[in-house]
């Protein structure tokens, strides 16, 4: 039996969107924060600035340093991205409008955000960097 058949779209799923996408929005930051971690270079007295002494560490690859940037880019995006989603997902509730509709497009912007993570984290040539 498919999931996908079970799921009644005439409800209000889209509401869902709301917590997944602050999932997606800090799920980067938790790989970042995980990578300095492991570095043994987290810096818990002014962590807001582990990310950009990434770049000056000797024990860290410039390729290493360069993806933990992206991690945080990433992250940084998903949290400018994700009020105007929110107040979206409510407004259309809200007005009413097709649960259908909204559904659809929850589950299409929750695939979208989570495929954009991956090539923002994972894309590191300026050739690539269109995609994003």
């Amino acid at each position: 039996m498919n999931i996908l058949s079970s799921v009644n779209w005439n409800s209000p799923l889209s509401l869902y969107s709301i917590p997944v996408i602050w999932f997606t929005s800090f799920y980067p930051n938790s790989w970042k924060a995980r990578g300095i971690l492991f570095d043994g270079i987290m810096h818990s007295v002014q962590p807001r600035s582990n990310t950009a002494r990434m770049a000056n560490e000797k024990s860290i690859s410039p390729a290493m340093a360069a993806r933990i940037q992206r991690m945080e880019g990433a992250h940084l995006n998903g949290n400018e991205a994700m009020p105007l989603w929110f107040a979206a997902v409510l407004a259309g509730n809200f007005a009413g409008l097709e649960n259908r509709w909204l559904n659809t497009m929850s589950a299409a912007y929750v695939v979208t955000r989570i495929l954009y993570n991956q090539v923002y984290v994972n894309y590191n040539h300026a050739a690539k960097g269109w995609l994003r």
